[in-house]
């Protein structure tokens, strides 16, 4: 059986893009997942020719997007703040499309510690425009999971996912730490079981803590969200980690996984999450 092993990509954690480039191409990634700030967008045309410039010089690698707008939500109660959000997140699907890139990660409640500022409808609505209008430029918006709030919950990821046709993002660090997780309810399975097909990007660390993202140790540790990871179809692994020590330590440990996987694979098949 022929098999596709995932790519292994790096966040843009170095200011020079050269720098960046370079330690990529060093240590064997195949990409860079780079993330927007709102502060970080460009305000003016001479901006945006240079981010297109700066961007264009990573070049071979691939180059995806995710945007962590904090407290920015498509889904806010204030209809002001919806229509803000909308038109930011609009913004970035040109400019990606201006860099020729496929793939934004959004979030639905980043930056908050409560709900009570969103509407569920209105989030579900928002993110199903959002998507056709990706979709129109060649662009797949994917949902991300995180630690907590609506997308932590595998049934009701499942059903922003569903309704609003959204790739999906997953991050098995925020994955261990959701309280449905952590208290049985669900297993981190649920997050990707309902749609493996959607899933596009996999966000790979051991846990959040702290708003900080914490390494694994030994492979122990992420062993079995790997193997539900690898049965899927989704062939991008963004090793989120902003540290290079901690970084090239969580590249040892997924590199002497991957170099285990043709009887893995077939194991990973066998259970029932292959495409």
């Amino acid at each position: 059986m022929s098999m596709m092993l995932p790519r292994l990509a790096m966040c843009n954690f170095m200011s020079d893009v050269f720098v960046l480039k370079r330690f990529a191409l060093a240590n064997g990634f195949s990409g860079v997942d780079w993330t927007f700030k709102v502060e970080d967008l460009p305000r003016t045309p001479l901006e945006e020719t240079r981010l297109l410039k700066k961007i264009a010089r990573l070049h071979p690698l691939e180059v995806r997007y995710h945007c962590a707008f904090s407290g920015i939500d498509l889904g806010d109660v204030h209809s002001q703040m919806a229509q803000r959000a909308m038109e930011i997140f609009q913004r970035v699907c040109c400019l990606v499309a201006k860099l020729d890139g496929r793939y934004i990660t959004i979030h639905v409640g980043l930056g908050r510690d409560s709900t009570e500022g969103l509407s569920w409808e209105r989030s579900l609505e928002a993110l199903a425009d959002l998507v056709n209008y990706g979709k129109s430029m060649g662009i797949s918006i994917c949902l991300e999971n995180l630690a907590w709030g609506w997308s932590s919950r595998p049934e009701l990821f499942e059903k922003l996912v569903r309704k609003s046709q959204a790739g999906v993002t997953v991050d098995i660090g925020h994955a261990r730490v959701s309280p449905s997780v952590e208290s049985q309810q669900y297993a981190f399975e649920d997050f990707v079981a309902p749609h493996p097909e959607r899933v596009v990007n996999a966000h790979v660390y051991h846990q959040e803590w702290e708003d900080g993202h914490v390494p694994p140790q030994h492979l122990d540790d992420i062993r079995d969200r790997l193997n539900v990871l690898i049965a899927l179809p989704c062939n991008w692994w963004v090793l989120e980690l902003r540290e290079p020590q901690a970084l090239l330590a969580t590249l040892d440990i997924v590199r002497g996984y991957l170099g285990t996987m043709p009887d893995r694979h077939r194991q990973a098949h066998a259970s029932g999450f292959a495409p």
